[in-house]
């Protein structure tokens, strides 16, 4: 199965940080509150990925 990775849409994130109260195992917050990815998604956090980026509230996450 190919990796899959989340990629953040900059310029609609607004830096509310729900994404990494989702999934803390791979999203860390910068000094701001803007979201920092942690490498690739492993096949066991896939589910939880797809919730994350379904509640990201600006539609600022996609998994790819």
């Amino acid at each position: 199965m190919a990796s899959s990775r989340l990629r953040v849409d900059w310029p609609s994130c607004e830096g509310r940080g729900l994404c990494h109260e989702l999934l803390p195992e791979l999203i860390s917050l910068d000094r701001w509150g803007f979201p920092v990815i942690g490498g690739e998604v492993p096949e066991e956090l896939l589910p939880a990925a797809r919730r994350t980026v379904a509640g990201c509230p600006r539609l600022a996450l996609r998994l790819v």
